[in-house]
């Protein structure tokens, strides 16, 4: 037993659902799962019905998370066509304005490139949805007009290289899924691997290792997606995957097996995305791992609303057993207070 306090973990990507589609995850599901896997702070994302794009919908949006969340959360605020004069008066209270370059859940892909660029001088921070050749204008975007870029779920050993080549001229971050790290097109195959970006090949998978390792790498986000079993095997599954449960377990396994060291986990899941999305350091909230205990990830043991993981029958050394927020114990041996409220970090 080799016990470990780890700083206030955050996923800075995921997608609780709230509101409108909730027979998908809630916030009292999502942020129990959070909890079992030992993330104390989240950060949800806009794409939701209808989605995270006025004033009103954000204050009606942390009255109703904040009567719900076991951790503490914020927002990223959806960029549209149609709101381009709401960013200036939500930049300051959100994590982000999140821009999608790309198809993905919803309806909130842009193309025009005069709005896209009115959006990027709105705010200091953007995070994007970009694959392909909308990686090169979220990059132009940034040179052009000054802002920071946070690309969200790099997903290939072309796009890393791309974006290095910029990454010390421009103040862009990179995050990586595990599901981009742990699984490739060639051996996971089927509805329950489908999700956007796509999985790439084992190449990609070690070229995202390689840019974890020489400090490429920014943040772990999970892109936390689920969806309900009835769709994911009806004829037109929709693209997601849940990992918000299983993210700290699979990154603490990768550090027994030695692929990279405690301190860089460390980084990339707590100090990084607490720096870029300025969230305040707290040494009363923690998570307590045991770096030796040996579990299977099983679909019946998740607390995810959606009840599977692409990793289910995987075993995994290294699972949290403790988590800690604002120096009340939260969870302890797999048991959840489920009385605690989470706290809104951009008030």
């Amino acid at each position: 037993m080799r016990i470990v306090k780890l700083p206030q973990l955050i996923d800075p990507h995921v997608h609780f659902r709230t509101p409108g589609l909730e027979y998908k995850e809630n916030w009292i599901t999502g942020s129990q799962a959070a909890i079992k896997g030992g993330i104390t702070t989240v950060l949800d994302m806009p794409n939701t019905k209808p989605p995270l794009t006025t004033l009103e919908l954000l204050n009606q949006k942390i009255e109703t998370v904040a009567q719900d969340s076991l951790v503490n959360f914020g927002f990223h605020f959806a960029a549209a066509t149609d709101n381009l004069d709401k960013i200036p008066r939500v930049v300051d209270r959100v994590a982000s304005v999140k821009v999608f370059l790309n198809h993905s859940t919803g309806n909130l892909q842009i193309t025009d490139d005069k709005i896209l660029e009115k959006i990027f001088r709105g705010a200091p921070l953007i995070a994007v949805h970009a694959e392909g050749e909308m990686i090169e204008k979220a990059i132009w975007l940034t040179k052009r007009c000054g802002n920071q870029l946070y690309f969200c779920h790099t997903y290939s050993a072309s796009a890393i290289d791309y974006i290095k080549k910029f990454k010390n001229k421009l103040p862009i971050f990179i995050e990586v899924t595990p599901h981009h790290l742990f699984l490739n097109k060639e051996d996971h195959l089927g509805p329950f691997y489908q999700m956007l970006p796509p999985l790439q090949t084992k190449k990609d998978n070690t070229a995202l290792w390689q840019a974890i390792s020489d400090g490429t790498v920014d943040t772990i986000g999970t892109d936390h997606a689920p969806h309900a079993l009835e769709e994911k095997n009806s004829a037109n599954p929709p693209f997601g995957v849940p990992g918000v449960e299983t993210s700290l377990p699979l990154m603490l396994n990768a550090v027994n097996q030695g692929k990279l060291a405690l301190e860089r986990l460390i980084e990339l899941m707590s100090v990084n995305p607490a720096k870029i999305f300025k969230i305040k350091t707290n040494p009363k909230t923690y998570t307590e791992v045991d770096l030796d205990l040996v579990k299977e990830v099983r679909n019946a043991d998740l607390k995810t609303k959606c009840g599977w993981s692409p990793f289910a029958g995987w075993q995994l050394t290294g699972w949290p057993i403790k988590v800690v927020i604002n120096d009340q114990i939260i969870m302890e041996n797999e048991i959840i207070n489920n009385n605690y409220k989470g706290k809104y970090l951009y008030v």
